[in-house]
């Protein structure tokens, strides 16, 4: 019989079946890992490179301009690609264009002077090749391991990225400071290698549907799903709340001044970060929840509730106590609403879902930094997260009244709604 510590590790720490049960989602795990670790050494880079370079922080933001378009168009086309063709295929060869363009990157770093528009240009065409990406490998999990163990897969990807976001930056900004720009993408080149070795090995992942030429008004389709599905709408309305409202990453070179703590940046870039990982490091509970709904919604409230309280923190450690928390309930309602996209979504939509999961992503932080921004001008830092964390329990408080669907939720009787049928003939 099971000591009482070891009953309650067992009830949170992570379920690690997904990763014995499945080859093929080890390694797609291991590269998505590797992948994100080389990745974070480029973005890190990049910007430090321009300021180096221009000394001008408009030049420093406007790559964020740069990486949106790209990653909204082709993440749209991506979601078409991944119901298409076949979506190792589709993450192979974006990972080896991804490689190259590292290459790239590394030449111009290693010039005497090197140039400031391949900068813009790699992240432009960096953010286009994610957008492709992003969507086949997202589909690709429901497919590599049983669906009774998508929570559980789901609670491993993101303690990858959870991982990933407190631990890379740090040490990227460590190599960069030491051995400089170039060394960074050495690094990010060395790891995309080793990605592609290890999504080599994956067995083809092909698509269910009739092969023909994507078409980019498939979309559509995959959009008119959504639109008939309630809950599923309203999973993306609580993403938009939590990151449109309570996303203050803008904020945070002004709040570190104003806390009178610029040495504290990196922490509170760093907090949620450290908030998702203690989340998903104790997730072993998420499995034996059921209202999967619920918890999209009371997550979108306690991040508002977390934001809404650190405008009224007294000091530095009370601000990251906030963050930290914020972060680990974003951890909470990512989990979940993965876990109603995977289950309930037939697999020819999958692909055109992600994409438009991508699409909300990316818009929902950058509609965030500019709300957060003019606020901030004309009403102050602390108005600016004290009116974001309360819109955004608003937001999840109409939510549970007016999408009473999402509210409702049960994975146990929830049936995998069939695609309309020209989707399947289109």
């Amino acid at each position: 019989m099971a000591s009482a510590p070891d009953r309650l590790r067992s009830r949170l720490l992570p379920n690690t079946a997904p990763w014995r049960s499945s080859r093929d989602f080890r390694l797609t795990w291991t590269s998505g890992a590797v992948t994100m670790l080389g990745s974070t050494f480029t973005m890190t880079a990049i910007p430090l490179q321009i300021a180096h370079l221009t000394g001008s922080p408009w030049a420093v933001g406007a790559v964020g301009a740069v990486e949106l378009v790209p990653a909204v168009l082709f993440g749209l086309y991506g979601g078409v690609l991944a119901d298409r063709m076949d979506r190792r295929t589709v993450a192979l060869v974006t990972e080896v264009a991804l490689a190259a363009l590292s290459a790239l990157l590394l030449a111009n770093a290693l010039l005497g002077t090197p140039a400031v528009w391949p900068l813009y240009a790699a992240a432009g065409v960096a953010a286009a090749l994610q957008g492709i990406q992003q969507p086949s490998v997202d589909a690709m999990v429901p497919r590599l391991v049983p669906h009774d163990q998508l929570v559980a897969a789901g609670v491993l990807l993101s303690l990858r990225w959870s991982v990933g976001g407190v631990a890379a930056p740090a040490a990227a900004g460590l190599l960069i400071a030491t051995a400089g720009v170039p060394a960074a993408y050495l690094v990010d080149l060395g790891t995309f290698l080793l990605s592609i070795a290890l999504l080599a090995q994956v067995r083809p992942v092909p698509s269910e549907r009739d092969a023909e030429k994507p078409r980019l008004g498939e979309f559509v389709e995959g959009a008119r799903y959504a639109a008939r599905r309630p809950d599923l709408i309203g999973t993306y309305l609580a993403d938009l709340a939590a990151t449109v409202f309570a996303l203050p990453t803008a904020l945070f070179p002004f709040l570190a001044a104003d806390l009178d703590a610029t040495w504290a940046l990196g922490l509170l870039y760093s907090a949620g970060a450290a908030g998702s990982l203690v989340a998903a490091a104790t997730g072993g509970w998420t499995e034996r929840v059921h209202r999967h709904g619920r918890l999209v919604v009371l997550s979108a409230a306690l991040v508002g509730l977390a934001t809404a309280a650190a405008a009224f923190a007294p000091g530095l450690w009370g601000v990251l106590l906030c963050l930290v928390v914020a972060g680990g309930a974003h951890w909470i309602g990512d989990t979940f609403r993965s876990a109603i996209w995977n289950q309930s979504i037939p697999d020819e939509l999958r692909g055109r879902a992600a994409g438009l999961e991508m699409l909300i992503g990316s818009a929902g932080p950058a509609l965030g930094d500019l709300r957060a921004g003019g606020l901030a001008a004309r009403q102050g830092i602390r108005a600016a997260l004290r009116t974001g964390g309360l819109f955004c329990c608003g937001s999840a408080a109409v939510l549970s009244t007016a999408i009473p669907a999402l509210w409702r939720y049960d994975q146990r009787t929830h049936r995998v709604e069939p695609a309309p049928d020209q989707s399947l003939t289109a």
